[in-house]
């Protein structure tokens, strides 16, 4: 998309990656549950591909063609991780969605940054639900953790100051 530099084109680029990310590391799970997370997070980025904006378009093409495509045999690769500091990770995609808002705003791209918003919240809650956290084998647990809610909250906090 035009008008961006290559700092303003990768911090777009790379958010919705972080947001996922950080959506997933909020709550401590099994690997199989991290795995569900990051595909639904995946798919999500992947619907971005089908937005009316073209930003979103713009940016989901350009990860699904660095990550794979989840729809297709070969499964987007986002590797399943434990971050050491879930924290740190989830304030450092914070920071990163308070620079990308700073940036919408300031270049008057309304109508793509309300999309683009919008879109990042909506991979964060894809995350969130995916995959349910405590429980055992799979039965019981809670759909949203306080602290999955909690970083969504702020996601939607700092998208909209």
């Amino acid at each position: 998309m035009n008008g961006f530099t290559d700092a303003e084109w990768g911090l777009l680029v790379g958010l919705p990656q972080a947001v996922l990310l950080a959506a997933s590391a909020a709550e401590e799970d099994s690997a199989r549950r991290t795995a569900a997370e990051n595909a639904a997070g995946m798919a999500a980025i992947s619907d971005g591909r089908d937005s009316a904006s073209e930003l979103v378009r713009s940016v989901a093409t350009e990860i699904v063609a660095r990550l794979g495509d989840p729809d297709s045999e070969e499964e987007a690769s986002l590797p399943v991780f434990a971050p050491g500091d879930p924290v740190a990770v989830a304030a450092d995609a914070l920071d990163r969605a308070t620079a990308a808002a700073q940036l919408l705003d300031e270049r008057g791209h309304e109508a793509d940054g309300s999309a683009y918003k919008h879109w990042l919240v909506t991979i964060v809650e894809e995350v969130v639900t995916a995959a349910s956290s405590g429980g055992v084998l799979g039965i019981g647990g809670t759909e949203v953790s306080a602290a999955e809610q909690s970083f969504r909250d702020d996601l939607v906090r700092v998208l909209n100051d």
